[in-house]
């Protein structure tokens, strides 16, 4: 991919609670997290409506992706942060719709810059199954260097799975 489309990375809106409400309930989508219930529009309403935006004060930071035409076509976010050690763990969704299309490898690039020019971190880390090859290759093509293999690390309801743990300095 030579050129990236134009993205813009913004707070949470209570007008994205449709576009949440679909991500989060994504059940194919589960076992990349913590997640293994879906969530009622009454949850992630509250969940919207409670953010500080602060990384301090709320140890993670949600994030939507907005492309040209003011579409959101996904979500980043920083969660599990340690202040101490200026560190946080990336994830990342983009709506099925919009996948392949260069605004994952846009938002984070726009993450990246975020995080050390506005949140002072000195790195970012991801767990990633070991046969998401689309994941891992956009990993490996932004830096992100293999720490660790995790043996049967995420669980899919069936059968566990290696993930690699992946990070990158800022």
């Amino acid at each position: 991919m030579t050129t990236l489309p134009t993205i813009r990375l913004r707070a949470m809106e209570p007008e994205d609670l449709d576009a949440l409400y679909c991500m989060e309930n994504d059940a194919s989508l589960w076992h990349l997290g913590m997640t293994n219930a879906p969530y009622s529009r009454y949850v992630l309403h509250d969940y919207i409506s409670q953010q500080t935006g602060d990384i301090y004060t709320d140890k993670q930071v949600r994030l939507m992706i907005v492309n040209e035409a003011g579409e959101t076509v996904g979500m980043v976010d920083l969660t599990s942060f340690d202040p101490k050690n200026l560190r946080a763990e990336l994830g990342l969704v983009v709506a099925r719709n919009h996948r392949q299309k260069g605004y994952a490898h846009a938002a984070m690039l726009a993450l990246h810059h975020y995080a050390k020019s506005t949140l002072h971190l000195h790195q970012v880390y991801a767990v990633i199954p070991v046969d998401n090859h689309v994941c891992l290759h956009l990993f490996r093509t932004l830096n992100y260097q293999p720490s660790a293999t995790l043996s049967d690390w995420l669980f899919d309801g069936t059968t566990y799975h290696d993930a690699v743990l992946m990070h990158h300095l800022l």
